[in-house]
Protein backbone atom coordinates (compact mmCIF):
# COMPACT_ATOMS: atom_id res chain seq x y z
CA UNK A 1 0.00 0.00 0.00
CA UNK A 2 1.53 3.51 -1.24
CA UNK A 3 1.94 5.52 1.83
CA UNK A 4 0.14 9.08 1.98
CA UNK A 5 2.06 12.19 0.85
CA UNK A 6 2.83 14.92 2.81
CA UNK A 7 2.64 18.49 0.71
CA UNK A 8 5.35 20.82 1.24
CA UNK A 9 3.43 23.88 2.83
CA UNK A 10 5.31 26.72 1.25
CA UNK A 11 6.77 29.10 3.55
CA UNK A 12 5.72 33.07 2.93
CA UNK A 13 8.56 35.84 3.83
CA UNK A 14 7.88 39.24 4.85
CA UNK A 15 8.35 42.28 3.22
CA UNK A 16 11.11 44.88 3.69
CA UNK A 17 11.92 47.88 1.98
CA UNK A 18 10.59 46.32 -1.83
CA UNK A 19 12.52 42.94 -0.66
CA UNK A 20 10.84 39.72 0.55
CA UNK A 21 13.66 38.65 2.91
CA UNK A 22 13.22 35.73 5.40
CA UNK A 23 12.86 37.60 9.28
CA UNK A 24 16.48 37.76 10.59
CA UNK A 25 15.05 35.39 14.04
CA UNK A 26 14.43 32.45 11.59
CA UNK A 27 11.33 32.02 13.63
CA UNK A 28 8.24 30.82 11.54
CA UNK A 29 4.58 29.76 12.45
CA UNK A 30 2.27 27.46 11.47
CA UNK A 31 -0.87 28.73 9.79
CA UNK A 32 -3.89 25.82 10.22
CA UNK A 33 -7.02 25.57 8.19
CA UNK A 34 -10.49 24.87 10.23
CA UNK A 35 -9.76 21.02 10.09
CA UNK A 36 -6.21 21.54 11.00
CA UNK A 37 -4.26 20.87 7.79
CA UNK A 38 -1.30 23.39 7.55
CA UNK A 39 -1.91 25.92 5.01
CA UNK A 40 1.04 27.93 4.73
CA UNK A 41 4.21 28.74 7.21
CA UNK A 42 4.44 31.76 8.13
CA UNK A 43 7.41 34.30 8.64
CA UNK A 44 7.36 35.16 13.14
CA UNK A 45 8.75 39.10 12.73
CA UNK A 46 11.18 39.71 15.31
CA UNK A 47 11.70 43.57 16.57
CA UNK A 48 14.93 43.82 14.57
CA UNK A 49 12.87 43.16 11.65
CA UNK A 50 10.31 45.87 12.86
CA UNK A 51 13.20 48.17 13.00
CA UNK A 52 15.11 47.41 9.85
CA UNK A 53 11.29 47.81 8.46
CA UNK A 54 11.21 51.62 10.13
CA UNK A 55 14.88 51.99 8.57
CA UNK A 56 13.10 51.10 5.08
CA UNK A 57 10.43 53.28 5.74
CA UNK A 58 11.86 56.51 7.19
CA UNK A 59 14.49 56.08 3.65
CA UNK A 60 11.42 56.20 1.66
CA UNK A 61 9.27 58.93 3.26
CA UNK A 62 11.27 61.82 1.59
CA UNK A 63 10.58 60.50 -2.41
CA UNK A 64 7.30 59.35 -1.59
CA UNK A 65 6.45 62.40 0.23
CA UNK A 66 7.65 65.15 -2.34
CA UNK A 67 6.07 62.74 -5.21
CA UNK A 68 2.54 64.64 -6.78
CA UNK A 69 -0.85 63.80 -5.64
CA UNK A 70 -1.66 63.10 -9.07
CA UNK A 71 1.08 60.32 -8.77
CA UNK A 72 0.34 58.53 -5.77
CA UNK A 73 -3.46 58.42 -7.11
CA UNK A 74 -2.21 56.57 -10.31
CA UNK A 75 -0.43 54.34 -8.01
CA UNK A 76 -3.04 53.64 -5.71
CA UNK A 77 -5.10 52.80 -8.88
CA UNK A 78 -2.47 50.56 -10.34
CA UNK A 79 -2.41 48.97 -6.94
CA UNK A 80 -6.19 47.93 -7.39
CA UNK A 81 -5.54 47.06 -10.98
CA UNK A 82 -3.32 44.17 -10.20
CA UNK A 83 -5.32 43.35 -7.05
CA UNK A 84 -8.18 42.90 -9.76
CA UNK A 85 -6.08 40.53 -11.81
CA UNK A 86 -5.70 38.40 -9.31
CA UNK A 87 -9.19 38.71 -7.74
CA UNK A 88 -9.32 34.23 -7.66
CA UNK A 89 -6.01 33.91 -5.75
CA UNK A 90 -7.56 36.29 -3.12
CA UNK A 91 -11.05 35.09 -2.51
CA UNK A 92 -9.23 31.07 -2.34
CA UNK A 93 -7.09 32.07 -0.08
CA UNK A 94 -10.00 33.98 2.17
CA UNK A 95 -11.61 30.57 1.48
CA UNK A 96 -8.74 28.63 3.02
CA UNK A 97 -8.21 30.85 5.97
CA UNK A 98 -11.77 29.98 7.00
CA UNK A 99 -14.14 32.79 5.06
CA UNK A 100 -17.27 31.52 2.91
CA UNK A 101 -16.63 32.03 -0.85
CA UNK A 102 -19.81 34.63 -0.44
CA UNK A 103 -18.44 36.87 1.47
CA UNK A 104 -14.50 36.28 -0.11
CA UNK A 105 -16.03 37.64 -3.18
CA UNK A 106 -17.49 40.70 -1.10
CA UNK A 107 -14.12 41.38 0.46
CA UNK A 108 -12.17 41.19 -2.41
CA UNK A 109 -14.52 43.16 -4.81
CA UNK A 110 -14.65 45.63 -1.85
CA UNK A 111 -10.57 45.50 -1.41
CA UNK A 112 -10.57 46.92 -4.95
CA UNK A 113 -12.96 49.78 -4.75
CA UNK A 114 -11.90 51.13 -1.71
CA UNK A 115 -8.45 51.23 -3.51
CA UNK A 116 -10.10 53.44 -6.13
CA UNK A 117 -11.94 55.47 -3.94
CA UNK A 118 -8.77 56.76 -1.97
CA UNK A 119 -7.17 56.96 -5.49
CA UNK A 120 -9.80 59.29 -6.34
CA UNK A 121 -9.18 61.43 -3.18
CA UNK A 122 -5.27 61.66 -3.58
CA UNK A 123 -5.74 65.46 -4.98
CA UNK A 124 -8.56 66.52 -3.55
CA UNK A 125 -8.18 66.19 0.41
CA UNK A 126 -5.84 68.86 0.39
CA UNK A 127 -8.68 71.16 -0.58
CA UNK A 128 -11.50 70.06 1.91
CA UNK A 129 -8.99 70.29 5.09
CA UNK A 130 -6.95 73.10 3.99
CA UNK A 131 -7.78 76.83 4.27
CA UNK A 132 -6.96 80.20 4.15
CA UNK A 133 -7.87 82.09 7.48
CA UNK A 134 -9.04 85.22 8.46
CA UNK A 135 -6.02 87.41 10.49
CA UNK A 136 -6.37 91.43 11.57
CA UNK A 137 -2.81 92.23 10.51
CA UNK A 138 -1.66 92.66 6.93
CA UNK A 139 -0.66 88.87 6.24
CA UNK A 140 -2.14 85.84 4.55
CA UNK A 141 -2.71 82.89 6.48
CA UNK A 142 -2.94 79.56 5.24
CA UNK A 143 -2.96 76.02 6.67
CA UNK A 144 -2.53 72.69 4.44
CA UNK A 145 -1.52 69.28 5.73
CA UNK A 146 1.47 67.80 5.18
CA UNK A 147 2.34 63.60 5.97
CA UNK A 148 3.66 63.38 9.48
CA UNK A 149 5.74 60.26 8.33
CA UNK A 150 6.51 57.26 9.15
CA UNK A 151 3.12 55.31 10.39
CA UNK A 152 3.00 51.92 11.97
CA UNK A 153 -0.09 50.13 11.50
CA UNK A 154 -1.23 47.05 13.89
CA UNK A 155 -4.14 45.55 10.90
CA UNK A 156 -7.31 44.26 12.04
CA UNK A 157 -7.54 41.07 13.40
CA UNK A 158 -10.48 39.83 11.91
CA UNK A 159 -10.26 41.22 8.61
CA UNK A 160 -7.67 39.59 6.27
CA UNK A 161 -7.62 41.99 3.45
CA UNK A 162 -10.61 44.75 3.71
CA UNK A 163 -9.26 45.81 6.67
CA UNK A 164 -5.62 45.93 5.93
CA UNK A 165 -6.23 47.94 2.57
CA UNK A 166 -8.49 50.41 4.29
CA UNK A 167 -5.63 51.38 6.94
CA UNK A 168 -2.63 51.22 4.41
CA UNK A 169 -4.77 53.24 1.32
CA UNK A 170 -4.92 56.29 3.42
CA UNK A 171 -2.12 56.45 5.37
CA UNK A 172 -0.03 56.26 1.44
CA UNK A 173 -2.02 58.40 -0.31
CA UNK A 174 -1.43 60.99 2.02
CA UNK A 175 2.44 60.73 1.37
CA UNK A 176 2.81 58.88 4.44
CA UNK A 177 5.29 55.66 4.77
CA UNK A 178 4.02 52.89 6.96
CA UNK A 179 5.63 49.65 8.73
CA UNK A 180 2.16 47.31 8.80
CA UNK A 181 1.86 44.13 11.26
CA UNK A 182 -0.60 41.96 9.62
CA UNK A 183 -3.54 40.03 11.47
CA UNK A 184 -2.12 37.37 13.32
CA UNK A 185 -4.54 34.58 12.64
CA UNK A 186 -5.46 35.60 8.98
CA UNK A 187 -1.83 36.38 7.65
CA UNK A 188 -1.96 34.75 4.19
CA UNK A 189 -3.65 37.61 2.43
CA UNK A 190 -1.17 40.34 3.63
CA UNK A 191 1.72 39.08 2.19
CA UNK A 192 0.34 38.33 -1.21
CA UNK A 193 -0.87 41.58 -1.48
CA UNK A 194 2.55 42.35 -0.61
CA UNK A 195 3.52 40.77 -3.57
CA UNK A 196 0.83 42.86 -5.55
CA UNK A 197 2.50 46.04 -4.15
CA UNK A 198 5.66 45.21 -5.47
CA UNK A 199 4.62 44.19 -8.92
CA UNK A 200 2.65 47.86 -9.02
CA UNK A 201 4.52 50.77 -9.11
CA UNK A 202 4.83 51.47 -4.97
CA UNK A 203 8.74 52.23 -4.26
CA UNK A 204 10.16 50.33 -2.44
CA UNK A 205 9.72 50.84 1.41
CA UNK A 206 6.58 52.82 1.12
CA UNK A 207 4.89 49.90 2.58
CA UNK A 208 6.56 47.28 4.34
CA UNK A 209 4.62 44.31 6.26
CA UNK A 210 5.68 41.77 8.71
CA UNK A 211 3.69 38.64 9.91
CA UNK A 212 4.12 37.67 13.69
CA UNK A 213 2.53 37.70 17.18
CA UNK A 214 0.75 41.43 18.17
CA UNK A 215 1.62 40.53 21.76
CA UNK A 216 4.97 40.34 20.84
CA UNK A 217 5.91 43.48 18.41
CA UNK A 218 2.80 45.82 19.90
CA UNK A 219 5.09 47.66 22.16
CA UNK A 220 7.38 48.45 19.73
CA UNK A 221 5.27 50.30 17.46
CA UNK A 222 3.81 52.40 20.14
CA UNK A 223 7.70 53.20 21.47
CA UNK A 224 9.82 53.56 18.75
CA UNK A 225 11.49 57.01 18.71
CA UNK A 226 11.16 57.12 14.85
CA UNK A 227 7.63 56.43 14.13
CA UNK A 228 5.36 59.00 14.05
CA UNK A 229 2.24 58.10 14.70
CA UNK A 230 0.48 54.73 15.11
CA UNK A 231 -2.81 53.26 14.14
CA UNK A 232 -4.27 49.95 15.96
CA UNK A 233 -7.41 48.24 15.18
CA UNK A 234 -7.87 45.90 18.09
CA UNK A 235 -7.55 45.27 21.79
CA UNK A 236 -9.08 46.46 25.24
CA UNK A 237 -8.91 49.56 26.73
CA UNK A 238 -5.79 48.32 28.96
CA UNK A 239 -3.72 47.91 25.46
CA UNK A 240 -4.87 50.98 24.56
CA UNK A 241 -3.76 52.28 27.47
CA UNK A 242 -0.14 50.96 27.04
CA UNK A 243 -0.10 52.32 23.55
CA UNK A 244 -0.97 55.66 24.48
CA UNK A 245 1.06 55.72 27.51
CA UNK A 246 4.53 54.14 25.29
CA UNK A 247 3.75 57.11 22.06
CA UNK A 248 4.25 59.83 24.83
CA UNK A 249 7.76 59.34 24.33
CA UNK A 250 8.26 60.84 21.34
CA UNK A 251 4.51 62.74 21.05
CA UNK A 252 3.44 60.08 18.39
CA UNK A 253 -0.22 60.44 16.89
CA UNK A 254 -2.03 57.48 18.20
CA UNK A 255 -5.46 56.36 16.02
CA UNK A 256 -7.61 54.45 17.35
CA UNK A 257 -9.89 52.35 14.96
CA UNK A 258 -11.39 49.12 17.22
CA UNK A 259 -14.60 47.75 16.55
CA UNK A 260 -14.78 48.98 13.09
CA UNK A 261 -16.72 47.36 11.04
CA UNK A 262 -14.47 47.14 7.49
CA UNK A 263 -16.95 46.41 5.42
CA UNK A 264 -19.41 49.17 5.87
CA UNK A 265 -18.93 52.49 3.74
CA UNK A 266 -18.66 54.47 6.83
CA UNK A 267 -15.02 52.97 6.84
CA UNK A 268 -13.78 54.68 3.55
CA UNK A 269 -13.96 58.45 4.20
CA UNK A 270 -11.02 61.27 3.57
CA UNK A 271 -11.06 62.13 7.36
CA UNK A 272 -8.85 58.52 7.80
CA UNK A 273 -6.44 60.51 5.41
CA UNK A 274 -6.42 63.43 7.63
CA UNK A 275 -5.83 61.79 10.45
CA UNK A 276 -1.69 61.09 9.93
CA UNK A 277 -1.38 64.31 8.38
CA UNK A 278 0.28 67.35 10.16
CA UNK A 279 -1.34 71.01 9.71
CA UNK A 280 1.24 73.38 8.90
CA UNK A 281 0.10 76.92 9.39
CA UNK A 282 2.26 79.97 7.17
CA UNK A 283 1.98 83.46 7.73
CA UNK A 284 2.73 85.90 4.55
CA UNK A 285 3.04 89.18 4.55
CA UNK A 286 1.23 91.69 1.75
CA UNK A 287 0.91 95.18 1.31
CA UNK A 288 4.56 97.58 1.43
Amino acid sequence: MAETRIPVAKTYKIYLGGKFPRTESGRYFPLNAADGTVIANMCRGSRKDFRNSVVAARSAFAGWSASTAYLRGQILYRIAEMLEGRNEQFVSELVLQGISKRKAVKEVEASIDRLIYYAGWSDKYQQIFSSVNPVSSSHFNFSVLEPTGVVGILAPENSSLLGLVSNIAPVIVGGNTCVVLASESLPLCAISFAEVLHASDVPGGVVNLLTGFKDELRDQFASHMDVNAVVFCDGDAEISKIIQEKAADNVKHVISRRDQDWSSEMSQNPYLISETQETKTTWHPIGS
